[in-house]
């Protein structure tokens, strides 16, 4: 699945959309994403020698697993984070890196799903994961000043 195929699952755009590709395999979800050079995350994360913040990294992760929930979103419905664990960070992730995930869906109960996941660089382990979101009302909140 390319970018504009993504797309069409994923509500994130411009710099927020974190995968280039992803393939699905039965319940797994395979995500690539080139990091670019001159990405906004690395320009203060560190003034000469950027690494690739681990809240990116696990974005990511999230990004690829969403891929998995394809048949539940619809257009009023988004993914949002619930929560993180076991978070374990192995190796850092340099700007060029090809970053490839690895993610399946542990189990869910609608609206709330579990998943665990793990990204790497030229098959070295960089991060693992297990997370949850739930799918959401896509609703735009306006506050009052």
């Amino acid at each position: 699945m390319n970018k504009e195929e993504i797309k069409k699952i994923l509500p994130h755009r411009d710099n927020m959309l974190l995968l280039d590709e992803v393939i699905r395999e039965d319940d797994t979800a395979h995500g690539f994403y080139k990091i670019p050079e001159d990405a906004f995350f690395l320009k203060g994360h560190f003034p000469g020698a950027p690494v690739v913040p681990g809240v990116i990294l696990c974005e990511i992760l999230a990004q690829s697993t969403c891929v998995l929930l394809a048949d539940q979103m619809q257009q009023d419905k988004m993914p949002m984070y619930t929560g993180l664990n076991n978070v374990r960070f192995k190796s850092p992730v340099y700007p060029g890196d090809l970053f490839e995930t690895k993610c399946r869906i542990t189990r869910s109960k609608f609206p709330f799903f579990f998943a665990e996941g793990t990204g790497y660089v030229d098959g070295r382990l960089c991060v693992k994961a297990e997370f949850s979101f739930a799918i959401t009302e896509n609703k735009i909140c306006f506050q009052k000043s």
